[in-house]
């Protein structure tokens, strides 16, 4: 005999062997690609970026956020051979910004002592650290080509 019992937040179903012999009736429903609610990637369906993305630690928003979506977008966007190469001057600005607020954007030298505070800090070290990288990158190819 099949039952149901509630423990807390957890709903507990009880089914029988004849319970399982029987195929499922269930309807799967196609996920709506539109649907404004519905968790998406980092990229949208559209090709857009998803600025709400969780993988983006928060980086959109801040003091430097707008500076990030402009280097992000364009490093996105970039269509060049060595991707990211056009897009120094937003990477500059953007690492120009995260300066001027160390306690939200540690620099390397800070990423050891941060991560000992919590994800958090460790999470914005990572990122600054690896956007000068992508930054440094661009300008060692851009000092190279003089």
């Amino acid at each position: 005999m099949s039952y149901c019992r509630q423990e807390g937040k957890d709903r507990i179903i009880f089914v029988t062997k004849e319970d399982h012999e029987t195929p499922s009736n269930a309807e799967l429903v196609a996920d709506d690609p539109n649907d404004p609610y519905e968790e998406h990637g980092l990229i949208l369906p559209n090709g857009d970026i998803n600025w709400n993305c969780p993988c983006l630690g928060g980086m959109a928003s801040g003091p430097c956020g707008e500076q990030f979506k402009s280097a992000f977008s364009c490093f996105h966007y970039s269509t060049e051979e060595v991707k990211g190469s056009d897009c120094v001057d937003q990477f500059r600005a953007m690492q120009e910004c995260m300066q001027k607020y160390p306690d939200l954007y540690p620099q390397e030298e800070d990423e050891e002592e941060k991560e000992s505070e919590g994800a958090e800090g460790a999470t914005a070290a990572a990122t600054a650290t690896a956007t000068a990288a992508a930054a440094g990158a661009s300008l060692t190819k851009e000092e190279g080509s003089s």
